[in-house]
């Protein structure tokens, strides 16, 4: 059925009069950013904002970017100490000796025997172990080639040709624990004092590669220390060395920021490494809609912390501030750059104006076809 000249004119003034209130995905930048007071004030009355606003350029990031974080938890890590390469023998290791003696009728060891194995002993709770001829000996805090030395000194008394090969097998004292976020958690011995945090990992075949910027945690002594795993593997001085009882989790980034309104994805987004950027997070949320966005007003959306709130420049002056970024212009990239995102941001890609105009003209555009 064909639609008559008047019918056809007729819609498409309706589709005119009511393009302002079409179905959008987004507001507009005006829109957003309307004072909390907007259409309720009286004649002379300075409009109302709950909120500040700062566009983000060459000449506001240097304070920007001194403002502090957004309630990041944050934690301290330990640096590399180098330590000698020899094991430190502990409570609840065991040891193992044999008493080597040359003499014919020996003390330890029957006709024509020279070595004799002494059955393995646990380091007690206080250091010492029992050895024959000697009673308990203190070994704990020693290596193995000090401890075997001592015992030998004490033996020779009794037994002048003694001497003294040991094997020790860490107890728990002297293992580490990787607890999860790798390929093959379980308890590992420290082979030495040296054993460093990325020897371990090793071990462990790694960190789980659906893990997104994954994290190491080092739990000792009741506290905990943190870094990413992409600091750890950049700087050698942070592959910090392991004790006994250690204890290490890997898990995924626990930050992260949300993108919505004309962007390419409306969804929560892990940060993929430690620091992210506006413009990277542009990136990650696959850009802004050609048809939609309005690229001039790109919005970073965040609340602090009421004690983060400065009357000066080195805090926000409210606890929300939004963050204005022009993607049209070269310092609004380059600051966008510049910029880095914290944890619980919003990414909001504001409507462009010829949005609902450009749904009128291919409303209008579908009539016409069809009326001809």
């Amino acid at each position: 059925m064909r639609l008559s000249l008047h019918r056809f004119v007729a819609v498409v003034l309706v589709v005119a009069v009511a393009g302002c209130s079409l179905p959008r995905g987004a507001g507009f930048q005006s829109e957003v950013l309307a004072a909390s007071n907007a259409g309720n004030q009286e004649e002379g009355e300075a409009p109302v904002y709950d909120f500040a606003v700062f566009e983000v350029n060459r000449a506001t990031l240097p304070v920007l970017n001194l403002w502090p974080g957004n309630n990041e938890k944050s934690y301290p890590w330990i640096a590399r100490q180098d330590q000698p390469a020899s094991l430190i023998i502990a409570p609840g290791d065991s040891i193992q000796l044999t008493i080597w003696d040359a003499e014919e009728n020996s003390l330890l060891s029957g006709t024509g025997q020279r070595a004799t194995p002494l059955q393995q002993a646990p380091v007690s709770s206080d250091g010492r172990i029992f050895v024959p001829y000697i009673g308990e000996l203190r070994v704990s805090g020693m290596s193995p080639s000090t401890a075997r030395a001592r015992i030998e000194e004490e033996l020779i008394k009794t037994i002048p040709s003694a001497q003294v090969q040991m094997v020790v097998e860490p107890g728990r004292a002297n293992t580490a624990n990787l607890v999860t976020g790798v390929a093959v958690p379980g308890v590992y011995q420290l082979p030495d004092r040296n054993f460093k945090m990325l020897d371990l990992l090793s071990l462990g075949g790694g960190a789980n590669p659906a893990l997104i910027n994954p994290q190491v945690r080092l739990i000792r002594g009741g506290n905990v220390y943190g870094v990413s795993l992409e600091r750890l593997l950049s700087e050698p001085n942070l592959d910090t060395t392991l004790r006994g009882g250690d204890r290490v989790i890997v898990q995924q980034d626990e930050r992260n920021f949300l993108s919505l309104g004309a962007t390419g994805t409306e969804q929560l987004h892990v940060f993929p490494k430690d620091r992210v950027t506006a413009l990277e997070a542009m990136a990650i949320v696959g850009g802004v809609s050609d048809d939609r966005a309005n690229p001039q007003g790109i919005l970073i959306m965040r609340e602090y912390d009421m004690a983060a709130v400065r009357d000066d420049q080195t805090g926000p002056p409210k606890d929300r501030v939004v963050f204005t970024i022009d993607l049209t212009s070269a310092d609004g990239l380059f600051s966008a750059g510049n910029f880095a995102l914290q944890s619980g941001d919003l990414v909001y890609a504001t409507e462009s104006a010829l949005g609902p105009t450009l749904t009128l003209f291919n409303i209008a555009t579908s009539l016409s076809s069809l009326r001809n």
